[in-house]
């Protein structure tokens, strides 16, 4: 079931905000929008805007250095990288990948890069947090020899 639309949002994908314009008091009144893939200008009214940003990830180099991803580029990670609660091939670990390991033990992903996330920023940062509690589990490991 689709969520219930408000006439007063207006949602934009594959849009560039490529202008603001503001009223003799200094807020918002419109904006200009550039659509991509397409040669398509608008102005519109606008009091408020949202824009979220980062929807691609920057994962280029993982391919590179082995890391799986999921087709759209996002980093598999923990449990995602589980094939029917079967280690992924080539796993050296005695152990499962922990929550935030990608394919490469003791790289971990955080954030938007990372498949499944909330792609929110207050995500991002738990994630963040989690990831550096996870390095230290890891460098634990490897000082006790795992």
């Amino acid at each position: 079931m689709a969520p219930p639309r408000d006439p007063l949002v207006d949602v934009r994908l594959n849009t560039e905000v490529t202008g603001i314009e503001s009223n003799e008091d200094g807020e918002l009144s419109g904006a200009v929008l550039q659509e991509h893939d397409a040669d398509v200008r608008e102005e519109i009214p606008a009091k408020a805007l949202f824009a979220c940003i980062g929807g691609t990830p920057r994962t280029d180099w993982a391919d590179d250095v082995g890391v799986a991803h999921d087709p759209a580029g996002y980093l598999l990670t923990g449990p995602d990288l589980l094939d029917h609660g079967k280690r992924p091939a080539g796993w050296p670990l005695d152990r499962d990948p922990l929550a935030l390991e990608t394919s490469v033990p003791g790289l971990f992903a955080a954030g938007d890069a990372r498949h499944g996330s909330t792609k929110r920023v207050a995500g991002a940062v738990g994630d963040g947090a989690m990831a550096t509690a996870l390095a230290h589990r890891r460098l634990a490991e490897l000082r006790d020899g795992a």
